[in-house]
């Protein structure tokens, strides 16, 4: 039987940061009381923290292996809507049992996507309970490159990454509340269980736009929160909103709800100035992955006005829509 410190010896450690001395980036890893970590010279760490929870964030069932990487992925995520480098993490949680192939797949995801973004496991804790996975990473930028939700300007574009909606798309049909043909509900069900951080992109905006985070609880909540730190509104085509083919297949009424309040897209949402949109097509080029432009930011008209959405469709007609962001407390 697996005690805690075997399990963490024989899944964990043998293929994390263990550096006796300290490593060239001034990394102590795990085998210590603490770790040791140093930002790269003339930068300052980015730092995030995400918790992922059975029956909240995940299904019972999930394939493990696509759980490590998912466990990974929207803490990196965090990361790219910042414009930092990854650099380290640590990895704690709880399980209601020692469970070695589980252990194995699930180790095996999270370390494939950290060595592809050489992001080092330097510590952590595991416990016995119900399964919760709790994931802080750090990374490294500069100061004034980093890309922060409360630098939006009036003027600027808002532009998204990669396409929205597919995620939502995929717990709707696990959750049986709409149905999709076999293919379809493959490409929903990966969107929902591996998304990819968009590091290259992030890393690709310092200098370019002005702010950006990434849409973990959906457009019209997360939006929301840079409009709320910058003090400004925003105007969005909804037809613009861009999506995939698969959703395009599922009726308009659900596509909506997908692309703008469905959550699990982490995709990246960001504001620029209109002269920069050369430069922020060519950054979506540089990195082989679509941006499209969705808005635009403008300032408040009175001391009364509150930072808010005003939603349009292609045609430029004011639409009425409730939308609401993914609420951890008040999930639908």
């Amino acid at each position: 039987m697996l005690s805690e410190f075997s399990l963490i010896d024989r899944f964990f450690a043998r293929r994390a940061a263990r550096h006796p001395s300290g490593s060239a980036d001034g990394t102590l890893g795990i085998g210590d009381d603490c770790a040791l970590l140093a930002p790269r010279a003339g930068e300052m760490l980015a730092i995030s923290t995400d918790m992922l929870v059975e029956g909240r964030h995940f299904f019972a069932d999930v394939d493990p292996e696509a759980l490590g990487h998912k466990t990974l992925a929207v803490n990196l995520s965090d990361l790219a809507a910042m414009g930092a480098q990854p650099q380290a993490f640590t990895l704690a949680f709880s399980l209601p049992a020692a469970d070695e192939a589980w252990l194995a797949a699930f180790s095996e995801g999270l370390f494939a996507l950290a060595e592809r973004y050489g992001c080092e496991l330097i510590g952590g804790d595991t416990t016995g309970g119900p399964l919760n996975l709790c994931v802080t990473v750090f990374g490294s930028v500069p100061a004034q490159a980093a890309l922060r939700r409360d630098a939006a300007q009036p003027g600027d574009d808002i532009w998204i990454s990669g396409t929205l909606g597919d995620a939502r798309a995929g717990l709707g049909v696990q959750r049986g509340e709409w149905s999709a043909d076999a293919s379809d509900a493959a490409t929903f069900r990966r969107a929902l269980e591996r998304p990819e951080p968009r590091i290259a992109l992030g890393l690709a905006l310092r200098g370019v736009a002005h702010a950006a985070l990434d849409l973990s609880d959906g457009l019209a909540g997360d939006l929301l929160h840079i409009l709320e730190r910058s003090n400004l509104r925003a105007t969005v085509d909804v037809d613009a909103v861009p999506r995939s083919a698969a959703l395009r297949r599922l009726a308009p009424d659900i596509q909506r709800r997908c692309t703008l309040a469905g959550g699990d897209d982490y995709e990246l949402c960001f504001t620029a100035p209109a002269a920069a949109r050369a430069a922020v097509e060519a950054a979506g080029r540089e990195v082989a992955l679509p941006v499209t432009r969705i808005g635009t930011i403008s300032a408040l008209q009175t001391a009364a006005d509150r930072p808010a959405i005003g939603w349009r469709d292609a045609a430029g007609t004011p639409l009425t829509l409730t939308m609401q962001g993914f609420d951890h407390f008040h999930a639908d």
